[in-house]
């Protein structure tokens, strides 16, 4: 890997190798396949920040698979936010009798759904649950996702760790680090919806990909993509777009991703010469 650089965060040609990536793939054609996508269907916040939470608790695994299961819930609630405000308890836990995502089964997903029912009724919408737990002097999300997960959890009246993971067990959370960066940012890529939650303080929704462009361009040398990692990538971030940290997010993601992006040139033009080890 290469030396961390303080200079590297802040240099003309990073930022300028940044901005030329987000020109080229910060697109919505090149979107597909990501769970994103079905954001798109809602105009609605309500339904779209549903829908979000949802595409983002599922989004691990193989990409197929995401987007068959992610597909198959969204198909059976219709408008989220309004199936989830008529519909019972128990007739949400008979409509996702059956289903399986890996080792999400349908009444691990009905108890979310139940979850995301309860906070929403009580706060108005997770955006107003959101930003109930966000301070002024609050430097991250960190601390609003924290009690975003303790309220889901509590009405739930069970922990689905694995589709709501907290920042308090040093996780680094990526998707839903990923679901605030779609329901927060608006730009061609991201919908938005949250128009009370400012993107400053958006933490980098870590991946493989993510960690390892981050330890490349010496933002971490944490081996472990974990919530530390995350933070340091985003503090290295956050120098160089101090209002979006997460700017550059979705674009950097590509190079791993799809077949023709192209990670080592970026590196190159960035002047860092990824070593096998990093």
């Amino acid at each position: 890997m290469s030396s961390p650089s303080q200079k590297l965060g802040t240099s003309e040609g990073l930022c300028a190798a940044l901005e030329g990536l987000r020109a080229r793939w910060n697109r919505r054609e090149f979107v597909h396949p990501d769970p994103i996508e079905f954001l798109y269907n809602y105009d609605d916040a309500r339904d779209r920040e549903v829908a979000g939470l949802i595409a983002a608790s599922l989004a691990y695994g193989r990409v197929k698979s995401i987007l068959q299961s992610v597909g198959r819930v969204l198909e059976r609630m219709g408008e989220p936010a309004r199936f989830l405000r008529e519909t019972p308890d128990g007739s949400i836990a008979r409509t996702f009798a059956g289903f399986r995502h890996r080792v999400t089964s349908g009444e691990t997903l009905a108890l979310l759904l139940v979850g995301v029912k309860r906070v929403s009724a009580r706060f108005g919408s997770l955006e107003a649950c959101f930003r109930d737990g966000l301070g002024g002097e609050d430097e991250t999300v960190l601390p609003a996702l924290t009690r975003f997960v303790d309220e889901l959890t509590a009405a739930a009246g069970a922990c689905p760790v694995h589709l709501v993971s907290s920042p308090a067990c040093g996780s680094a959370c990526k998707r839903l680090h990923l679901y605030l960066r779609w329901m927060v940012r608006r730009d061609e890529v991201d919908p938005g919806g949250w128009t009370g939650v400012g993107p400053a303080k958006l933490v980098v929704p870590l991946d493989v990909h993510m960690h390892r462009i981050g330890r490349a361009l010496g933002f971490t040398r944490r081996a472990q993509a974990d919530g530390r990692a995350a933070l340091e990538v985003t503090a290295a971030f956050r120098a160089i777009a101090p209002e979006d940290p997460v700017r550059y997010d979705f674009a950097l993601t590509r190079l791993g991703i799809r077949a023709d992006g192209n990670l080592a040139g970026f590196l190159a033009e960035c002047g860092v010469t990824e070593r096998a080890d990093a």
